[in-house]
């Protein structure tokens, strides 16, 4: 039977497990203990720094001081999960499925392996487990698939999202109350919240548009005028004449248009001497021909004479 589980890639993981496990929850327990001494002189430091006015300084410490709590409460699950499963391996063992009591702990363990750089022991406990369960199990809690149970607060702990600001305060006034710290929080709660700038992409305001009056967008009202009857029209007066810069032209029912001579084009001189042009040239050619006809008929006189 065993023979054929390794085939199928369920081979037997329970000795390998259990040692992997109990090195792991160990490992934690350092860990925590190395932790919390890290923990309590960087909240010591911050408190100097606010003791002293460094503000600045200390809004930046807070931020390493949350993600080192934040991977502490996390550890603390973990070591809880890894303890559950460690009693449960004859279980796991047992069935081909992982069992759902079982469910939560090891999505969990799967999913904060990789992101505990400090726990190795982790990362075999999930390969035993990929042989056990499969590629697909792992891919689904790796990568948080609703049909997983991987723990809340473990995603939200192990996040490499920046703390917000209104976190950031509560853990500095925590820091000042811990150390009886006469602080005003003041200066820091405004810069909390100022809106950081978008440095790469620009400012993100939009610049105000001149709004237009609303006479001017008002369209132009079309007034309708009912018809004239005759006697109501009057008497007809020419129209006045138009005035351009090169012509003036004058419009009246019994005359056409006239071009005045002083505003007259000079395209149109220019046309009329091309004109006159062309007649004198006309002339001279019939006079040649004249002339040629002249002076045949005489040679035709001589020759017959």
């Amino acid at each position: 039977m065993s023979l054929l589980n390794q085939i199928f890639n369920r081979g037997l993981i329970g000795p390998k497990c259990k040692t992997c496990l109990t090195l792991a929850i160990s490992r934690i327990k350092l860990l925590q203990n190395k932790r919390d001494t890290q923990l309590k002189l960087m909240r010591k430091e911050i408190a100097q720094f606010l003791q002293s006015g460094q503000e600045p300084i200390a809004r930046i410490r807070v931020e390493h001081v949350i993600r080192e709590q934040n991977i502490w409460a996390a550890y603390e699950i973990l070591e809880m999960f890894c303890e559950f499963v460690l009693v449960r391996v004859p279980i796991i063992e047992s069935q081909r499925e992982c069992p759902l009591e079982l469910k939560e702990a090891v999505a969990s363990i799967i999913f904060a392996a990789p992101r505990c750089s400090d726990l190795p022991d982790l990362l075999t406990v999930r390969n035993l487990f990929g042989t056990k369960y499969g590629k697909e199990f792992i891919l689904a809690a790796s990568e948080l698939r609703p049909d997983t149970s991987v723990n809340r607060t473990i995603i939200e702990k192990l996040s490499v999202y920046t703390p917000s600001g209104e976190v950031k305060l509560n853990v500095l006034k925590e820091i000042a109350q811990e150390y009886n710290i006469l602080w005003d929080s003041s200066k820091t709660e405004a810069e909390f919240k100022k809106m950081p700038e978008d440095l790469l992409n620009g400012p993100k305001q939009i610049s105000t548009v001149t709004q237009i009056p609303e006479s001017r967008k008002e369209s132009p009202k079309v007034v309708h005028h009912e018809p004239l009857t005759g006697s109501q029209r009057g008497p007809v007066h020419p129209v006045q004449p138009l005035k351009t810069g090169a012509t003036t032209v004058s419009v009246s029912p019994s005359k056409s248009k006239e071009v005045s001579a002083e505003g007259r084009p000079e395209s149109i001189d220019v046309l009329e001497k091309a004109r006159a042009a062309i007649a004198a040239a006309n002339r001279a050619s019939s006079a040649a021909r004249a002339a040629a006809q002249l002076v045949d008929l005489s040679l035709n006189e001589k020759v017959i004479s």
